[in-house]
C-alpha cells in the first residue's frame, strides 16, 4: 500500500494546462477556463434539449401529423441574440490577452533567437552563443526571432508564449518567468524534411530548454560563460558541437544521419554531389561550416544552414579541432 507521502499531490490549477510561470500566462488560462465552461455548459444544454425532444415529440402512433408551424421568432431571436453576445464576449477576453502578450515592456531584455532544420540557437547581448535558453526570473526578456529556411514555431506551454519564425522576417515575443524552472521548448509548427521525403523525422527532435534562473544564479551563469572562452579548443568545440545544433545532424560514432558522420571524417576523401571528391582539410571543413552549400556530399541533403556571421574565427577552430580529434 502506497504512504500516504507517496502519493502524488494533484495541483487542480494546472488539470487542464502545464504549470503556468509567467506573467503572461493568467491572461492565457483566464481566456481558456472562460471558453471551457462556456463550452461545457452548452454541451450539456443542447444534449438534454435534444434528448428531451426525442421523447417528448416522439412518434407516437401511425395517424401523428407534423406540426404546420415554420418557425418560432421569439426563439430564433433568443438563440441569435445570445450567442452572438457570448462570441463579442469572448473577443474582448481574448483580445485583452493578446494586446498585453504583443507589446514587450520597454526594459526587457534582448535575445537574438534563430532557427533552422533542427535546432535553436540563442545569442545574448555580451556574445554568449547557446542551443538552450537561459533567462532571469522576474525581468522581462524579449526574442527576436528569425528562421534560416522554412517556418518553425516557437512553443514553450509552461509560459504560454507561442509564435511563427519565419524565413526573411523578424518576429517578436516576449514573457516573464515568475520562478525557476527548468522546461521544454518546442517547435510547434512540421518544419518538414529535406524534400525528398527521407529527412521528415527532424522536426520531432526541435526541442531544447528553457532555464529560468533566480538573479544571483543567472549572473553566476553568465560569469561561468563568459570565463568558458578559455577552455582548450577541443572541448570548445564539444560543446559547440552540443549547443549549436550540430549533434542532431552530425554523429561522431559512424552512424548515419541527416549529414555525415564526424568520425574519421578529418583527412579522408570526401565524395561530392559533382561528382568530384575533396580531402577533408582544415579548409574544406571551414568552408562547410560558414558556406554549408559550397560542397554538399554525395547522398545527403543539402539542408545545413548557412554559418557565415554567426560564428567567430576562435569558434570555427574549436569546431574543426573536434572533429580532428573523432578518429
Amino acid at each position: 500500500m502506497m504512504a500516504p507521502e507517496n502519493i502524488p499531490h494533484i495541483n487542480l490549477e494546472n488539470v487542464w494546462l502545464p504549470k503556468a510561470n509567467s506573467t503572461l500566462a493568467p491572461s492565457v488560462d483566464g481566456a481558456w477556463n472562460v471558453v471551457m465552461v462556456i463550452s461545457i455548459a452548452f454541451f450539456f444544454l443542447l444534449m438534454g434539449m435534444m434528448v428531451y425532444f426525442v421523447i417528448a415529440y416522439r412518434r407516437r402512433s401511425d395517424y401523428d401529423v407534423t406540426s404546420d408551424r415554420d418557425h418560432n421568432a421569439p426563439l430564433e431571436w433568443t438563440w441569435t441574440i445570445i450567442p452572438l453576445i457570448l462570441v463579442i464576449a469572448l473577443f474582448f477576453v481574448g483580445f485583452r490577452g493578446f494586446l498585453y502578450a504583443s507589446v514587450p515592456p520597454a526594459e526587457a531584455m534582448e535575445i537574438q533567437v534563430t532557427a533552422h532544420k533542427w535546432a535553436w540557437s540563442f545569442q545574448y547581448p555580451n556574445g554568449i552563443v547557446k542551443g538552450d535558453l537561459y533567462v532571469p526570473v522576474g525581468r522581462p526578456v524579449r526574442l527576436v526571432m528569425s528562421s534560416q529556411d522554412v517556418i518553425h514555431s516557437f512553443y514553450v506551454p509552461e509560459f504560454r508564449v507561442k509564435r511563427d519564425v519565419i524565413p526573411g522576417l523578424y518576429t517578436v515575443i516576449w514573457f516573464e518567468a515568475r520562478e525557476p524552472t527548468d522546461t521544454a521548448l518546442e517547435c510547434a509548427e512540421y518544419c518538414g524534411g529535406s524534400g525528398d521525403g527521407s529527412q521528415g523525422t527532424g522536426h520531432s527532435g526541435m526541442w531544447s530548454r528553457v532555464v529560468a534562473l533566480s538573479g544571483s544564479e543567472y549572473d553566476a551563469w553568465v560569469n561561468k560563460e563568459l570565463e568558458s572562452s578559455n577552455i582548450p579548443p577541443a572541448e570548445l568545440g564539444k560543446k559547440l558541437y552540443e549547443e549549436r545544433g550540430c549533434k542532431g545532424c552530425h554523429s561522431t560514432d559512424g552512424a548515419k544521419s541527416t549529414g555525415p558522420t564526424f568520425k574519421a571524417l578529418f583527412g579522408s576523401d570526401v565524395p561530392l554531389t559533382t561528382g568530384q571528391s575533396v580531402k577533408a582539410d582544415e579548409n574544406y571543413i571551414r568552408e562547410s561550416i560558414l558556406q554549408s552549400q559550397a560542397k554538399i556530399v554525395a547522398g545527403y541533403p543539402g539542408v545545413m544552414p548557412i554559418f557565415q556571421g554567426q560564428l567567430t574565427d576562435k569558434q570555427v577552430d574549436a569546431l574543426i579541432a573536434f572533429i580532428k580529434e573523432q578518429k
